[in-house]
């Protein structure tokens, strides 16, 4: 009897931990969805808009995450998160806080501390730790990062004063900061 009330409570508790995620949503706008946009989902999610912090593959024409999420986003239009890790690929990719992965896309912009890859035609973040390879690639400051492209500014750099850990302000072709 005291092995079925071990077993009982133990699923009990599984069971609660699991009933705060959602395996999958559908959903028009944030508003008109199959779970509110408040409800963590960790699986699939698939939306015209959708608005939801996540761990999950999003396939949308607009995704948008909030809080801490992490997955692969793939949208026609707009990929917009607070904070993301994984892979974001869209026309346009927006990352309010930090980012961690790859951005895909004709426009990319982190706008805290972005990690890892960005390939469009411009690419921007706050602060860069990794590659931006695009035509125009913009970052404010960068602690080991490098940019490839038409017109490269990092705009904490000083003009060829630290070299050979960073290059200049704006440069063309390429320009890093380490």
């Amino acid at each position: 009897m005291k092995k079925l009330l071990i077993i009982l409570t133990g699923t009990l508790i599984v069971t609660g931990a699991m009933a705060q995620t959602k395996p999958f949503n559908l959903s028009l706008v944030p508003d008109v969805a199959v779970y509110d946009r408040n409800e963590r989902i960790e699986g699939l999610t698939l939306s015209i808009w959708g608005e939801n912090p996540q761990t999950s593959l999003a396939l949308g024409v607009v995704n948008g995450t909030s809080g801490q999420s992490a997955g692969l986003s793939l949208a026609l239009i707009l990929n917009y998160a607070d904070s993301y890790k994984g892979v974001q690929w869209a026309p346009i990719n927006y990352t309010a806080d930090d980012f961690l992965g790859w951005q895909l896309g004709l426009v990319n912009y982190t706008g805290g501390f972005m990690k890892g890859l960005q390939t469009g035609w411009v690419n921007g973040a706050d602060h860069l730790t990794g590659l931006q390879f695009g035509f125009v690639n913009y970052a404010k400051t960068a602690e080991s990062g490098v940019q490839i492209g038409l017109i490269n500014i990092i705009s904490d750099n000083q003009w060829f004063s630290e070299m050979p850990d960073e290059l200049a302000p704006g440069m063309i072709f390429v320009n890093w900061s380490f």
